[in-house]
Parts: C-alpha cells; structure tokens; sequence
C-alpha cells in the first residue's frame, strides 16, 4: 500500500510523522511539496520521496489532500486523469463537503473528508469524519486507522460536520482563551507570571485527564468540586452570573454558522 500526502505543511506533517511513527515504511509514503527547501527538510528528516503531483498519485492507495481549501479544486483536477478507480481520497480541507470533492474526481472514487484539529500536531487530536457517496464501511475503517496515528476519530454523518466544527474543529482555541483569561485573572491576584502559568496548565491538563479517564460527566465532576458554600460554588456563581454558559452556546452556534458559510 502507497500513501500519499498532497501538502507538507503543519498539518500534513503531523499525518506524515503519524503514520511514520505508527509503523509504517518510509518507502510506503509519497509526499507532494512544491517549495523545495521544505522538500529538503522532509527528505532529511523522515526519509520519504517527494515527487510531482502527478507522480504522487499514480499507484497510490489512498490520498490524503491536505492543502488550503482555496487549492483543492486545482488539486483535485490535477490528479483527476491519473487517480486509480480504487483509491481512497481523504480531504482535511476545512469545509469542503464531499459532493464538491466528487464533482471533480471521475465516478465512483471513494471520497472520505476529515476536520481534524490542531492538537493532531502532537498525536493527540481529534478528527472528524464522513463519507463520500461511493465510500464504504471497508474504507472507513481503512481512514480511521490511518487516522488514529494522529488522535482519536469520530465517524459522523456529512450533515453535522459543521456541528463537530464548532465543537473539535475550533474547540482547542476555547481552551487556549480560558487558559489565557485564567492566567490573566491570575496576575491580577498578584501570583506570579511563573507560578501561573504552571498552575493554570496542569490545572487544566488534570482535570481532562480525569474526564478522559474517569468517565464521569462534566457536570457530575464539577459538583464534586464544589462544596456548598465553598470557593467554587462562589466562582461558578459569579460565572453563571455573567452568562458564561449561554456566551460558549452563542460562540459555538456562531462556529457552525460560519462553517456552513465557508462551505457554501
């Protein structure tokens, strides 16, 4: 099996690192990189070929097109004369939805498209996925191992991708913002810069973990936390007060929003 890799940048790296550190061959993965000091970089650091794109394509399996969604109509032309009938086509073109993919790929080309987000760059993302009309249980289960060298994977219907947008897509920068505001209320109760900014992180990486590993819901954990009367039953009052919950359900209804706008 050949795998393919239209597009070396951050997140096409992570695929590629991924893959490489999940077993496969170096010999097993063609990248497609048009700068050639980035084609440098890759030869030097992982070993693999970087070819044309045409070249890329020919006799490969499965084709991961991980290029700006701006590109994709041109990539998908391109390789259109020389794309095998059983190659699997996976997009993480943001918004992209698979009929269009389809339009420009000849009949039948199975076709998955995949919103992966930023933490996938360290092997701990989340990506998202639905299938094409010609794509079936055999090629998603073919998607999601390939997948899994990055994160965790979801298989969703096409209709609630950009649902799953506002939710893994762009979730990472909610909790960049929290960690931000945590660390600037933090300074403001006089803790050092230092000392704050270790708190906040570890704070906010155990309590994940403990939701990752527990299994317990969200809210169940937060009321263990909260002691009546207590410290946290004072912050989460505060919170509420300022409508910080009905604030994320407006901003993550904003996400989808423009996520169907982007698409269309």
């Amino acid at each position: 099996m050949t795998i393919a890799i239209i597009g070396a940048g951050a997140m096409g790296e992570a695929v590629l690192a991924g893959l490489l550190d999940a077993g496969m061959s170096a010999s097993e993965i063609v990248v497609t990189e048009n700068r050639q000091e980035r084609i440098e970089e890759l030869t030097s650091t992982y070993g693999v070929r970087c070819e044309s794109l045409i070249d890329t394509v020919i006799g490969a399996s499965i084709v991961f097109i991980v290029v700006k969604p701006q590109d994709v109509a041109g990539v998908l032309e391109e390789m259109a004369p020389v794309v095998a009938t059983d190659t699997l086509v996976i997009s993480l073109a943001a918004g992209l939805t698979t009929a269009f993919l389809e339009s420009k790929l000849p009949d039948g080309i199975a076709v998955a498209r995949v919103m992966p987000n930023t933490p996938s760059l360290l092997k701990q993302g989340m990506s998202v996925m639905s299938a094409g009309s010609s794509c079936t249980e055999e090629h998603l289960d073919r998607a999601e191992k390939l997948l899994s060298a990055i994160g965790r994977v979801a298989i969703v219907p096409e209709s609630q991708q950009d649902s799953v947008t506002a939710i893994s897509g762009s979730g990472p920068a909610y909790i960049f913002y929290i960690a931000e505001a945590m660390f600037d209320a933090g300074l403001s109760l006089g803790v050092e810069p230092e000392v704050t900014m270790e708190l906040v992180l570890q704070t906010i990486f155990g309590a994940a973990t403990m939701l990752r590993e527990t299994g317990v819901l969200p809210e169940v954990l937060r009321q263990r936390v909260s002691s009546p009367n207590g410290t946290t039953v004072a912050a989460i009052n505060t919170l509420d007060a300022h409508g910080v919950r009905e604030a994320f359900a407006a901003a993550m209804l904003s996400a989808k929003t423009r996520s169907a706008e982007l698409g269309a």
